[in-house]
């Protein structure tokens, strides 16, 4: 007999569709042969579904099995296909009957005894059902909330072979997963963190607001103890919260790499990533045989605070340039080719010596040798310099800031002032006949936005010349300055760019030339 019955298998973060396959045929020596690509861990899940058959009750064909995956040319290296097979073998050796198989797809994989074991990527895999318009997709139960997040497909939860048979063949009624946006979000634990901890540091605060207000990238330079890291970890504090868009395109990546926290079904605070500079080309961008995200797409709508950047390769920092402008990244294998989002707000931090000093601290430290800072900052090259919006020196806080009982300024404050800035950003752009329907913020305007959005008046116009001239600026930093300038008048609710505005904009490239 021939069972036909429909799963999926992850590929990067799609959910490819697969079709299982399988023919049960009389032969005088029992033989189980598997077809369509399957890497190894699809190649010997054969064994454990022959021990899970027998040991949930049921009887092992003796005859000569043969099981196809299609399409043949999409490599399937999941266990996630376990659950198909399994019951393809019973349905094909006449054990049980459904009419459920066309509008139920089924993954998960198998142990010993039959239960089912979780996987990764089943929020994908819902997507892809409710693409193919199938009615519903069987799931392991404790993976369950993480595919009923998608609407219009149920989500049935099984935790053994046992019960999807007994669901397939309509003897058991399991109820989908329930699932409400309200509750997911009630759950949330909210953050333990506000800038009111950082003492001081209240223009580098405003720095932080202008970058979280454009979605700007941000690089801080200051000697070791200064708050950059405290500056950096607190982002998430004053960025807006995620929409459900967002927050389901953010989940859908960390579910393709089982990196859910458990009882969680959606990520609802914006990822704030901190990789070490030990990290791969490959661990920061993505890669592998079969291309998988890396940290910059774990970062998606969200933060990646790369902390010590000059002790990051260079070769590494360099393949940041493409996701930079582009917020995305293009992984090409010779399996294939593809692309993973990566739209995050870049923060980075550094120490303007190796020692982490200025000569001139006033503390008698012994200064760098000039030819072993000129190493050190070289590390970071001129175009990847100029990817990035706003350079902030971030000095050492005095004792009086320090032993003030007075808090400075709080998230909220600061929230507020983002969310205003934003509100201002996409009245605009909603009117922008070119980017209406789009989620843009300034940080992400191309040159054509940016002229037709950032006029100047003379003064504001001479202002930028002169900048341009003695700090010897490139063009990108030209584009950078007006986003900026852009964003700091939408902080002030003002129509147009103002000198003032241009200036504070300007003083936030002035590292440029202290230091390169």
């Amino acid at each position: 007999m021939l069972a036909q019955l429909r799963s999926y298998s992850l590929y990067g973060i799609d959910a490819e569709p697969v079709a299982v396959e399988v023919d049960i045929s009389p032969a005088a020596l029992p033989k189980t042969t598997l077809v369509g690509l399957a890497e190894a861990a699809t190649r010997e899940s054969t064994h454990r579904i022959e021990r899970a058959l027998v040991n949930s009750g049921y009887t092992r064909p003796v005859d000569r099995i043969v099981i196809a995956l299609s399409p043949a040319d999409l490599p399937k290296d999941a266990p996630g296909l376990d659950l198909p097979i399994a019951l393809g073998t019973l349905a094909a050796s006449g054990q049980f009957l459904s009419e459920r198989f066309e509008q139920y797809a089924a993954v998960g994989e198998l142990g010993l005894d039959g239960s089912l074991r979780p996987i990764r990527g089943v929020l994908s895999m819902a997507l892809a059902a409710r693409e193919q318009g199938l009615r519903g997709i069987l799931v392991p139960a404790e993976t369950a909330r993480e595919a009923a997040v998608v609407g219009d497909v149920e989500t049935i939860p099984v935790g053994s072979l046992s019960e999807a048979v007994g669901f397939y063949t309509g003897e058991l009624d399991i109820d989908p997963h329930p699932f409400r946006w309200e509750d997911a979000v009630a759950s949330d634990e909210g953050y333990t963190v506000d800038y009111s901890d950082v003492k001081g540091q209240e223009f580098a605060k405003r720095a932080v607001v202008v970058a979280a207000a454009g979605s700007h990238h941000l690089l801080m330079i200051g000697p070791p103890g200064t708050g950059k890291t405290l500056l950096a970890s607190r982002l998430g504090t004053i960025l807006p919260p995620l929409s459900a868009e967002e927050s389901l395109q953010t989940t859908r990546i960390w579910s393709a790499l089982g990196k859910l926290r458990n009882g969680r079904s959606l990520i609802l605070q914006r990822p704030f990533r901190t990789p070490h500079h030990t990290i791969s080309e490959a661990g920061l961008v993505g890669g592998g045989s079969v291309p998988r995200p890396g940290e910059i797409s774990q970062a998606h709508n969200g933060v990646l605070f790369l902390d010590e950047l000059p002790e990051f390769n260079r070769k590494t920092l360099e393949v940041l340039r493409q996701p930079l402008e582009e917020g995305r990244v293009t992984i090409s294998r010779a399996i294939g080719t593809r692309e993973f989002p990566a739209r995050f707000m870049m923060v980075a931090a550094m120490n303007p010596t190796p020692s982490g000093y200025h000569a001139d601290d006033g503390a008698g430290r012994k200064a760098d040798n000039a030819a072993a800072v000129e190493r050190y900052l070289s590390k970071i090259s001129g175009p990847l310099l100029d990817r990035i919006d706003i350079h902030l020196e971030v000095p050492q806080v005095p004792f009086r800031e320090l032993s003030n009982k007075k808090t400075g300024t709080n998230s909220a404050t600061m929230r507020e002032q983002v969310l205003a800035a934003r509100e201002v950003q996409a009245a605009r752009f909603e009117a922008d006949p070119e980017t209406r329907g789009a989620a843009m913020l300034n940080g992400r305007m191309s040159a054509r936005q940016i002229r037709r959005h950032c006029e100047l008046d003379a003064d504001a116009e001479e202002l930028l010349k002169a900048a341009m001239e003695e700090m010897g600026l490139s063009a990108r930093a030209h584009d950078r300055i007006l986003r900026v300038g852009r964003t700091i008048a939408d902080l002030d609710a003002a129509d147009r760019i103002g000198p003032g505005h241009l200036s504070e904009a300007i003083n936030y490239r002035a590292l440029d030339r202290k230091f390169w």
